[in-house]
């Protein structure tokens, strides 16, 4: 949306829109696909009396049911908390009974006040919790030695995992979910005798929330530090290449736009092309028409023959060409 209304962001006439919509529905939840402001999201609640996400909330929600391990649900609730906090003052929290309630709250504090101010702590305390762990991680990667660092990258379900388990042999957690994989997993690999380190990263999203940028430094570290990038591209899906821009736009962000990367274009199994019957004079061919043929002429001429590759992780078609 490019003009979002600084009060509701939607305009007088699609809320009665969707407030019409909601009664005759019996709708709970409603979702935006944007991130709101706090004012806006509390504003929506009030005008529309039911529950209010946005984009960002949603994403935060998925992140902290895939989270495996400590250092992941460490990572996704400072990046909840970092959210939390200015949006308090719409919300009725009672997080002080939420934590026992007894002598939580200061002398003449409110409880907007005790909420604000436990948020803030947990904050701080969080941020000490990851950086120590950041700390002990970077050691980590300093001590890997001079080996080459390859890093998968690419938007969330492409099917970094599974090409991770088949070029290692190893048993990375696949699942066929959005951002199934939120802790960075690295693996030694000997490739024609060249030993070189692997590491599967969480996966990119339109518009990722700022709050995951800062709180999975560590894991994007492995990117920053990464000697070559794979970028890993579900080809079958219909809006690939808006995803390639989208992990384009988020390597830019932190500082990876100009790294060497191999465009691995995965599931070729499972690509479908739109026809156009021969006697169909008025259908214009856009990129939904293209074969796989076509497709591999146009990154291999933008990219470099050397420099793009078509494959499919689950069968191994075509890695005589990975290898």
């Amino acid at each position: 949306m490019e003009r979002p209304n600084p009060k509701t962001f939607l305009g007088t006439g699609k809320i009665e829109e969707i407030h019409l919509y909601i009664k005759e529905y019996g709708i709970s939840t409603i979702i935006f696909d944007d991130e709101l402001s706090p004012a806006q999201q509390k504003n929506l609640t009030k005008i529309l009396d039911i529950k209010v996400l946005d984009r960002t909330n949603l994403i935060l929600d998925i992140f902290a049911q895939r989270a495996e391990t400590s250092y992941a649900r460490t990572q996704v609730e400072l990046a909840q908390c970092q959210y939390l906090l200015p949006r308090l003052s719409g919300m009725w929290t009672h997080l002080e009974r939420q934590r026992g309630g007894i002598g939580m709250r200061g002398p003449g504090e409110t409880e907007i006040e005790t909420d604000r101010r436990i948020v803030r702590d947990r904050i701080a305390l969080l941020k000490e919790k990851i950086k120590t762990i950041d700390r002990q991680m970077s050691v980590q990667r300093g001590n890997r030695g001079a080996l080459v660092r390859v890093a998968l990258v690419g938007y969330t379900n492409v099917g970094k995992s599974t090409l991770m388990n088949v070029i290692s042999k190893s048993d990375v957690f696949v699942e066929n979910k959005l951002f199934a994989t939120l802790d960075t997993t690295v693996r030694k690999v000997v490739i024609k005798n060249l030993p070189f380190l692997l590491s599967d990263t969480v996966g990119f999203i339109r518009k990722l929330p700022t709050q995951l940028v800062d709180s999975f430094k560590s894991t994007l570290d492995e990117v920053r530090e990464a000697d070559l990038l794979l970028h890993v591209v579900d080809i079958s899906h219909p809006e690939f290449e808006d995803h390639i821009e989208s992990v384009n736009q988020t390597l830019q962000d932190i500082g990876c736009a100009n790294k060497k990367t191999i465009m691995v274009f995965n599931k070729i199994d499972a690509y479908k092309h739109l026809t156009i019957d021969n006697d169909d004079l008025v259908t214009e061919k856009t990129t939904k028409h293209y074969t796989l043929d076509e497709w591999k002429e146009t990154w291999m001429s933008t990219t470099g023959e050397k420099n793009t590759l078509f494959i499919s992780a689950v069968n191994k078609e075509n890695f005589e060409e990975f290898r």
